[in-house]
């Protein structure tokens, strides 16, 4: 994992599930599955002993490139 400047730290945080879910979904309706799946430890989220939870755009990002390339036929 490369490091982060820490300027850079508080554009790449989502805080709560409305934003988690406006990122990856484009729509705020999807925070009921955003909490499914992150209960389900299907999504890397993280929280802070609080029952927000957290997410980082670029560790998002990554995890969505991860699946789709275990989604692809081998050979391509």
């Amino acid at each position: 994992m490369s490091a982060m400047h820490n300027s850079q730290l508080p554009e790449d945080i989502l805080e709560g599930a409305r934003a988690i879910a406006i990122f990856l979904f484009g729509d705020a309706k999807y925070q009921r599955k955003v909490f499914y799946l992150a209960s389900k430890k299907r999504l890397p989220v993280f929280g802070f002993g609080t029952a927000t939870i957290y997410a980082r755009k670029s560790t998002l990002l990554k995890f969505i490139e991860d699946q789709e390339g275990r989604a692809l036929p081998k050979g391509q």
